[in-house]
């Protein structure tokens, strides 16, 4: 059974052993991804999910490197490790997808329509009064709630109060990386 240290081991040399987008490579990455995920090595787990996604993208698996990036974008982004969070946005974009925004989850992830109709929920306006008083349709509110609630990782509305008042924390001090591509 393949140990965390194993895992670092290959990731760290996986470059000088294999030929870039052999099957070697990747199921040295895909090992690296699944041991690690197990492990307090967060740091490495999204160094491998990165490395793992931009191998399958140069071997033209778009679809199926977004995943991976977008996961070790995430873990990048808690572990502070700004550059490698760029790193796979970039790998991301040049994948053909177009994320929005480098954070997915957290109170950085609402878009300003989402905050503002959960800022208008957390005072106790209904769905309908929320519609009403952003000339919207009811389901639209629901659509920004239902996001809302997904990317602050809560499941009823009574949390919301909480959610949006929370003090940034060292994750969403994380500065949100604008990036061009070229």
């Amino acid at each position: 059974m393949a140990t965390a240290d194993d895992a670092f081991r290959v990731n760290r040399t996986w470059p000088q052993r294999h030929i870039p987008g052999g099957r070697q490579e990747e199921s040295h990455l895909r090992q690296a991804v699944e041991v690690l995920a197990g492990s307090s090595a967060r740091l490495e787990h999204a160094k491998a999910l990165v490395d793992l996604g931009a191998m399958l993208r140069r071997t033209n698996r778009r679809k199926e490197a977004r995943e991976p990036l977008q996961q070790g974008i995430e873990l990048a982004r808690k572990c502070g490790a700004k550059a490698l969070a760029e790193r796979a946005h970039t790998e991301l974009v040049a994948t053909g997808a177009r994320p929005r925004r480098l954070v997915f989850s957290g109170l950085e992830a609402l878009t300003p329509s989402e905050r503002r109709v959960a800022a208008m929920a957390a005072e106790g306006m209904t769905n309908r009064e929320i519609a009403q008083a952003l000339f919207v349709t009811a389901g639209t509110v629901e659509v920004h709630l239902s996001s809302s609630y997904r990317k602050l990782e809560i499941s009823s509305r009574s949390q919301l109060p909480q959610a949006l008042a929370e003090p940034a924390d060292a994750e969403s001090e994380i500065e949100t990386a604008t990036l061009t591509t070229p």
